[in-house]
């Protein structure tokens, strides 16, 4: 009757692998390619049958060691820069990515254990004191700062404002527009007129309260002098100019 004998259970080829190069303690950049072969196609021998997808697996990776055993008999191939070429090269590549997957593996595992210790509760904490926030420590505001400090930093704050006003133009005044109702102007103008029959130019404009009004006056009696409503004379030159109303006024415009 046959001993029954019960295997370690691997993850998969390059686990086994990993666990032979390690049980055997050598190099994995120079792995004992003859020796791990035996110790490999010993485990697929024994391994149980029933399950074919696992077993070829295991069976490809054997014969990958078979065909690597095989190269390493034959003359070594040479590179360009004459550098020999390691059949054993891409095997290792592949054994060191599963150790470090396999490792990183186990760290989250652990990680995952881990946080199963913690338990999670909600916070219950009143909304007056999750909403308090402490009143301003105003020494530690202020520090070092003293009265005198901050009146030294008052007047540099001044002075600062006050050389940026321009001593000229700071002093020019605002140019504002004045308002003239011309039509109001001219009843005014032919008004006075027609009730002094003669006056003098300089009274008549003495009578104006701005220069916008003056200016109008001025332009008021140019037009009546050009449709014959008043005449003027001047008896030498700088003289006073004088009007005289010679017709009724009728209603003008200015350009």
């Amino acid at each position: 009757m046959a001993i029954p004998v019960k295997l370690q259970v691997f993850e998969g080829p390059l686990d086994l692998l990993l666990h032979l190069i390690e049980k055997n303690k050598v190099d994995i950049y120079d792995i004992p390619i003859s020796l791990i072969t035996e110790q490999y196609l010993e485990y697929v021998q024994a391994m149980p049958k029933e399950d074919l997808n696992v077993v070829s697996e295991f069976l490809v990776m054997a014969a990958t060691l078979l065909d690597i055993k095989c190269k390493m008999l034959l003359p070594a191939e040479v590179k360009e820069d004459d550098e020999e070429i390691d059949p054993r090269a891409e095997l290792v590549q592949k054994l060191l990515e599963y150790k470090m997957y396999k490792y990183m593996s186990l760290e989250l595992k652990d990680m995952q254990m881990g946080t199963e210790r913690y338990l999670y509760k909600k916070p219950t904490l009143p909304k007056e004191v999750t909403e308090y926030k402490a009143p301003p420590n105003y020494e530690e505001l202020v520090g070092d700062n003293t009265l005198q400090a901050l009146n030294d930093l008052f007047k540099t704050l001044i002075k600062r404002t006050e050389d940026k006003i321009d001593p000229i133009r700071s002093n020019f005044g605002k140019i504002q527009k004045e308002e003239v109702d011309l039509d109001k102007k001219q009843l005014e103008v032919c008004a006075y007129i027609e009730a002094h029959k003669n006056c003098s130019f300089t009274d008549l404009l003495s009578k104006q309260p701005g220069k916008m009004d003056m200016i109008v006056t001025f332009l008021i009696v140019l037009e009546l002098i050009k449709v014959g409503s008043i005449s003027v004379k001047q008896n030498k030159a700088f003289d006073d100019i004088e009007i005289t109303y010679q017709k009724p006024f009728t209603k003008i415009e200015i350009a």
